[in-house]
């Protein structure tokens, strides 16, 4: 194995995640409601779309030209800003604990987290995901990489903000005040 290739590092980071994401899923709460899955359709489609375009074929035109000089300077970057996003999502899905889902949902017993990055954030897990895809793309060092970025923040801006609905009807005035001390996907310290 050649663990000085940086995209070696970069599948090993998602491999990562996505068995931290399988793990946890065996301890989750009981759904109280659901988004629709036409509702959710909206938000996946795009996303397929994002992941596709990191695929070694899909760099078609324009969008196989570079952005950053091919350099390992500027890969191992990458590398270590996906690290930092990897790290950060499952950070926040820690904090989440049982009250995570991958469709919007409420759960039995739901609770309104603002611990770890949730008492800066509102959606954190989003922000690790999107901080480890631009990773991704600077390690790629393709425009690809970059239109990725673009449609997945899209994708999860309009996922947070159905997700910020199904709060504020449960939690209310409790949901308002955090969301007033947190940003969406950046960190608001006051």
């Amino acid at each position: 194995m050649d663990f000085s290739s940086q995209h070696l590092w970069i599948n090993a980071l998602w491999v990562l995640f996505g068995l931290y994401w399988i793990v946890s899923a065996f301890k989750l709460k009981k759904t109280k409601k659901r988004e629709s899955w036409s509702q959710r359709f909206r938000y996946v489609l795009p996303l397929l779309a994002a992941f596709y375009l990191f695929k070694p074929w899909a760099h078609y035109g324009w969008l196989g030209a570079r952005f950053v000089p091919a350099s390992d300077a500027a890969a191992w970057f990458g590398v270590v800003l996906a690290a930092a996003g990897v790290g950060i999502a499952i950070w926040a899905r820690w904090h989440l604990g049982a009250n995570w889902s991958g469709v919007v949902t409420l759960k039995e017993g739901h609770e309104l987290i603002r611990s770890g990055p949730y008492r800066t954030m509102r959606h954190p897990i989003y922000t690790g995901i999107l901080l480890a895809l631009l990773g991704s793309a600077v390690t790629l060092g393709e425009v690809r990489g970059l239109l990725a970025v673009a449609i997945a923040w899209l994708s999860f801006y309009s996922k947070a903000r159905r997700e910020e609905s199904f709060l504020t009807q449960e939690f209310g005035e409790r949901f308002g005040e955090h969301r007033r001390h947190t940003g969406m996907f950046l960190p608001r310290f006051s």
